[in-house]
């Protein structure tokens, strides 16, 4: 979804899902783990720490990246994707199987 938009900086997209990244399995595996960002220092960012990064490069998402920003509330955003990552392989169960009744 966040590819298809226009973002206010650039925005390098890397996929690591396939062979062609040329990744080690473990480095493979922890990057599929959670979602990541590398920041334009060198910095590498996971969870909702990267969210808040992207939300705020994003037209539409930036209020989203503000509000992440303020004192306590990216630990609280973290809990939460935390919690999501637990639900993550149901719902993508879930999709797949939507996909194919298509």
């Amino acid at each position: 979804m966040y590819q298809s938009l226009e973002s206010l900086q650039p925005v390098q997209w890397q996929d690591v899902s396939g062979t062609q990244a040329g990744l080690s399995p473990e480095e493979q595996a922890r990057l599929m783990a959670r979602f990541h960002v590398r920041l334009p220092d060198g910095r590498l960012l996971s969870g909702a720490a990267a969210f808040v990064e992207l939300w705020l490069t994003m037209p539409g998402w930036r209020w989203l990246g503000r509000i992440g920003r303020l004192p306590g509330v990216t630990p609280l955003l973290e809990l939460s994707y935390r919690g999501f990552l637990h639900l993550r392989p149901q719902l993508q169960k879930v999709m797949r199987a939507a996909e194919t009744r298509r």
